[in-house]
């Protein structure tokens, strides 16, 4: 992960940028450096994944032209070797370094072009503008804001914008900003057509999409780590791994002292495909004490993110704190392609995909949000190859009759695609747990305990009454509410909503976000 920030028609002070910009530092604490440009200035955080000299430090320039980017451009090699053949020379190894050569030949049409998690900010010195871009679902996090003298600013997170701006706002996904507007370059979760192919073949793209998604994820030049959960989702990016590597992969999972579910399933796992395997053990008092930091990371109040965030948050600082890894690969964005447990009650195909498209358009609010923040703010870099542009595309365009739950097993295409001696089958075909409940079902119970202990039923009622945006509806959502306001205050419009399952759905009415409370939850969190 790096950190950028771009500003342009301001009078903005450089020490007021500088101190904005080191605010998201642990994404960057390699390098940092702040350049100016006509009427504002580009800064840049670095951790450095590709190209590890000091060459691969940005902004990079092009000319006058100048760039800032979070991201990883995925087979930048054949690009750069194309670009090359045309005159272009490189300083170094770095992919991003590709993409003014890009933007000159291309202009905009670059965004289009890109098989790329990013987020950038380009400063266009012929047309005197600046040009901000983000990838089609928002791996990469990026915001945006007015300042006082009515110029605009970008910046990865929003804590960088925070007292700058009256209002941030997240930059639209799948956008670029041409220097006066947005403009959407791609609707990931848009299909023109479905696929109508038969179930073998559909089960043999996904296999070899999915793995071609972990392929391109595994090169770096900084150590590499997982994340195993030991469920479905992370167990294959694993084994996948594993399969492609010539040595041990390391692998990482986290549980409570007392209730952890998913523990003995990681380990599983992990002797299964041999990695290298650290299991991390918290406890109540660990879970407590990290409510007020992991929301500060996070910039949301949602529950279901902010719970299964404390376990990731623990993890991460336990692999920063203990080993040398900096890139970590996790199993996000499954779910919202394949099925939660929530969408064995879709009454139809279309609703299915209908809440599918949702999900997709809203995931860097929510599981994407948790994934880079707890990644990040440990100086670690997230890959997300169920987030892979090609995977995500030709998922979305499976016809939804067949990724309905009529097998009696969610996710079976997935599962079905990766029989074989990937996993053992009992972990291939294993229901699926929340995440914040395989940690231990305690965890949960404790943050709500401790709610309780936070405010009465009448402080409780009298608090909710301070929000109408998104009000708070129990007492735990009200404690995660307070915190986010004293970090982002008066930001909460950054968030649409509280994740939960469609309620318009029959069994999916429920007041809490976990899985647990739904009637099909049966064997997920044993």
């Amino acid at each position: 992960m790096c950190s950028i920030m771009g500003c342009f028609h301001t009078a903005l002070d450089k020490e007021i940028f500088k101190n904005a910009l080191i605010k998201t530092a642990s994404r960057g604490p390699d390098d940092t450096k702040i350049e100016e440009i006509p009427t504002g200035f580009l800064g840049f955080n670095r951790l450095a994944i590709m190209g590890l000299t000091s060459f691969g430090m940005q902004p990079f320039s092009l000319g006058k032209n100048k760039i800032v980017c979070n991201g990883e451009i995925y087979g930048f090699r054949p690009i750069k070797e194309e670009l090359i053949h045309r005159g272009y020379t490189f300083k170094s190894d770095s992919d991003c370094e590709i993409l003014l050569p890009l933007y000159r030949e291309y202009g905009l049409n670059m965004f289009s072009m890109l098989d790329a998690e990013f987020a950038l900010v380009i400063y266009d010195a012929e047309k005197n503008k600046i040009i901000a871009g983000r990838d089609p679902i928002g791996i990469r996090p990026l915001f945006y804001g007015k300042t006082s003298d009515g110029g605009i600013i970008f910046a990865s997170e929003a804590k960088n914008l925070v007292g700058i701006c009256d209002k941030v706002l997240p930059f639209p996904i799948g956008s670029y900003y041409d220097g006066e507007k947005f403009v959407q370059y791609c609707d990931i979760a848009s299909v023109k057509e479905y696929c109508k192919m038969d179930m073998d073949t559909v089960c043999k793209n996904i296999k070899e999409k999915l793995i071609n998604g972990i392929e391109k994820r595994l090169d770096a030049d900084a150590p590499i780590g997982f994340l195993l959960s030991g469920g479905l989702d992370s167990s294959l990016v694993c084994a996948v791994s594993q399969k492609l590597l010539d040595k041990p992969i390391r692998t990482f999972a986290i549980g409570m002292n007392t209730d952890a579910i998913d523990l003995k399933y990681a380990k599983q796992v992990a002797d299964y495909i041999g990695s290298e395997h650290t299991e991390v053990i918290i406890t109540k008092e660990d879970v407590i004490n990290a409510l007020d930091t992991v929301i500060s990371v996070l910039g949301t109040f949602d529950i279901t993110t902010v719970r299964a965030s404390v376990g990731m948050y623990l993890v991460c600082k336990y692999i920063k704190e203990h080993t040398d890894v900096k890139v970590l690969l996790t199993g996000e964005i499954s779910d919202e392609l394949f099925g939660y447990k929530y969408t064995d009650f879709a009454p139809n195909a279309n609703e299915f995909q209908k809440e599918a498209e949702k999900r997709i358009r809203e995931l860097y609010m929510y599981d994407v949000l948790r994934a880079d923040r707890c990644i990040s703010s440990n100086s670690l870099e997230a890959r997300v190859p169920f987030g892979d542009i090609d995977f995500v595309k030709y998922v979305m365009a499976i016809d939804p009759e067949m990724k309905m739950n009529k097998y009696n097993k969610g996710k079976y295409l997935l599962r079905r695609a990766f029989e074989g001696d990937y996993l053992p089958y009992d972990i291939l075909y294993r229901e699926k747990a929340a995440f914040s409940d395989a940690v231990g079902h305690s965890m949960v119970d404790y943050i709500k305990a401790y709610a309780e202990t936070v405010y009465s039923d009448e402080e409780f009622k009298e608090k909710c009454k301070a929000y109408s945006y998104v009000p708070p509806f129990t007492k735990e959502s009200l404690l995660y509410r307070e915190i986010f306001e004293k970090y982002y205050k008066d930001q909460a419009e950054m968030i649409v909503d509280f994740w939960m399952p469609n309620k318009t759905w029959q069994g999916c009415n429920v007041s809490d976000p976990s899985a647990r409370v739904l009637s099909n939850y049966g064997a997920s969190g044993k």
